[in-house]
């Protein structure tokens, strides 16, 4: 059996979108993202591009990451990422200027349980808990670069 779930928020940072933008690539991620340190698998030296596949290690789990997407011109950049037999998910990031200094972030996550743990993580991934989630990528953010 299987579970589905979406979530989605949104935060404002006070930086350009040309600043934005890029923190939400598997490089950018680097600067904020505790932990974060993705394996490039093609193409091997990263380079960010629509089809590129990468993994990553966290918290015991393994996740495969291929970005289906990547708009420079409307801000979107999209992954699907599978944690083989927990869940797998549609990652979609919007960046929209709001202005020549500010951003809002919209995130939104279209989760697919892959069995039993991964129907155990997203009960437990409720919207408020998402919402958490999320305004700690903003809070990250604001620590790395600083607000214009």
């Amino acid at each position: 059996m299987s579970a589905r779930i979406v979530r989605s928020h949104s935060f404002i940072l006070a930086w350009p979108v040309e600043r934005a933008f890029p923190m939400f690539t598997p490089e950018g991620e680097r600067a904020w993202a505790e932990g974060w340190n993705p394996r490039y698998v093609h193409p091997k030296d990263g380079r960010t591009e629509a089809g590129m596949v990468f993994t990553t290690g966290h918290g015991g789990e393994q996740t495969i990451w291929t970005m289906t997407r990547h708009d420079g011109a409307n801000g979107i950049v999209q992954y699907v990422r599978t944690t083989p037999g927990n869940r797998t998910a549609v990652v979609l990031v919007q960046c929209a200027a709001l202005g020549p200094s500010r951003t809002r972030v919209t995130v939104a996550y279209t989760l697919t349980s892959l069995g039993e743990a991964g129907e155990r993580f997203m009960r437990e991934w409720s919207e408020e808990n998402y919402r958490d989630y999320i305004e700690g990528w903003k809070t990250a953010l604001e620590k790395v670069t600083p607000t214009s």
